[in-house]
């Protein structure tokens, strides 16, 4: 098992837009979904994400906060990234993380009523790298 530190990973992930998001949902399911990272490509173990507050999303957090994250990248490149989701409403900190890209899927922005931003901490990453394979420790 290999053990690259999370800035190398970081660098091999600075291409990857679109993230898988699970959640626990109801009845002991687990509901993934498509989330882009808004063009944040120096991951730190943190990542955020919009949506509408009315979310199954949101709901499933508001109920159990443990998530997954996984990303696709060039040549068989991977990561799992198991973390604890934090929904945060303050526009100030949603302020730092929002980008025009973000208009196409509400309208007017920051103001739009209902969104808000999903911040994830990982607490465990795991990569695989064609046959190379480990776990980033934070």
């Amino acid at each position: 098992m290999s053990t690259r530190t999370l800035s190398e990973l970081s660098k091999k992930m600075q291409k990857i837009d679109i993230a898988m998001l699970s959640t626990h949902t109801d009845h002991g399911n687990i509901g993934g979904r498509p989330m882009s990272n808004n063009g944040e490509v120096e991951y730190d173990g943190t990542s955020y994400y919009f949506t509408w507050d009315e979310s199954r999303t949101v709901k499933d957090i508001e109920k159990d906060n443990k998530v997954s994250l996984a990303f696709q990248g060039e040549k068989a490149f991977l990561v799992a990234v198991e973390g604890k989701a934090k929904l945060v409403r303050d526009r100030k900190a949603m302020e730092k993380h929002w980008t025009p890209d973000l208009d196409r899927w509400f309208k007017d922005g920051l103001d739009t009523p209902g969104v808000v931003m999903i911040q994830v901490d990982a607490t465990r990453i795991h990569y695989w790298d064609g046959e190379d394979d480990g776990e980033v420790k934070l």
